[in-house]
């Protein structure tokens, strides 16, 4: 690994952005960010330059305009087709020049101090190689974003069929609810709705792994970074919003196919292949029961509209046979 940035006066921030057809949240994000890059949190002392990168993948809701107009000093990086939350932020990544790195949502506020807060975390913290903030919901209530890596339970019943069956314990480990949401505390990942790096970090273990379509990359480089000798925190002080998954809105069926595919990529990368059948099955096997309990339930007369869309999704899905590949 190599040495850690010493304390300085002025560090520099790259901001990344990956964004698709979210025009009025990207604006209120840079707004945001030009006021925290003003503002210095409780207990921080660090002073730092921003940078902006904003990939986006081919909006036609007037993003690109809203740049070049508003926020000329912010560098657009337009696109001539939906490029992806990965090859995004790895094609931003390539250009930044900032010591420190953060991966942003364009669905986010990012609170008043929160960027110096980080930043003088981990100066303070030299072995802190990936650091995430305290995200809230739009309404103020506090967002799950810390984790421990999962087990094969979790995969199993997590975001499925079961998920109302899991053993308390498995929810309670893997989402880290024995520690308190405004903890700082060492951490196994954070999500990448705003996740900061060091870029030794990048130097030392290159981009997002581009075979993760959508769903778990973040969780994977984490990982990679764990298994560097880097640690990854998480810090309940520094805060931002995180109005939730307005940039990836989509058919279910994709976002059913993205999320259990990533989930098994993981699992084949990290646990091996037995890991990956097993986990394949139960989850293919799920989805056989799902969709012949909504065939009955659709033959019965009982909310024939609702049972005729999930039909569609479980047999997309099905259909897809749900392969990751490495």
């Amino acid at each position: 690994m190599k040495d850690a940035l010493k304390d300085q006066a002025l560090v520099n921030l790259s901001v990344i952005i990956v964004s698709w057809n979210v025009r009025d949240l990207l604006d209120k994000c840079l707004s945001s960010l030009q006021a925290a890059s003003r503002a210095i949190g409780p207990g921080a002392s660090a002073e730092f330059e921003l940078e902006i990168i904003v990939v986006d993948s081919a909006s036609d809701d007037g993003s690109p305009a809203l740049l070049r107009q508003k926020y000329p000093a912010v560098a657009l990086l337009a696109q001539c087709d939906n490029i992806g939350f990965t090859r995004g932020n790895n094609l931003a990544l390539a250009q930044a020049r900032g010591d420190y790195l953060l991966l942003l949502n364009p669905d986010t506020e990012v609170g008043p101090g929160a960027l110096a807060q980080m930043i003088d975390y981990m100066t303070r913290h030299p072995l802190v190689g990936i650091l995430g903030p305290h995200t809230l919901n739009s309404d103020g209530s506090h967002q799950s974003t810390r984790r421990r890596f999962p087990t094969l339970m979790t995969g199993i019943f997590e975001s499925t069929w079961l998920s109302a069956w899991a053993p308390a314990s498995v929810e309670r480990h893997y989402r880290m609810l024995d520690t308190r949401d405004d903890a700082v505390l060492e951490v196994d990942w954070v999500q990448g709705s705003a996740l900061m790096m060091r870029r030794e970090v990048y130097q030392a273990i290159g981009g997002l792994d581009e075979g993760y379509i959508m769903y778990a990359e973040e969780m994977d480089y984490c990982r990679r970074a764990v298994s560097a000798g880097w640690r990854v925190h998480y810090h309940g002080g520094a805060r931002i919003t995180h109005h939730g998954g307005k940039s990836s809105e989509q058919a279910a069926s994709l976002t059913q196919i993205h999320f259990q595919t990533s989930k098994l990529r993981y699992f084949l990368k990290h646990h091996g292949y037995s890991h990956y059948l097993i986990l394949r099955a139960l989850l293919l096997l799920q989805f056989c029961w799902q969709l012949g309990l909504e065939g009955v339930k659709g033959a019965l007369g009982h909310r024939r509209d609702l049972r005729a869309q999930r039909i569609r999704v479980y047999w997309q899905v099905l259909r897809s046979g749900l392969k990751a590949t490495l």
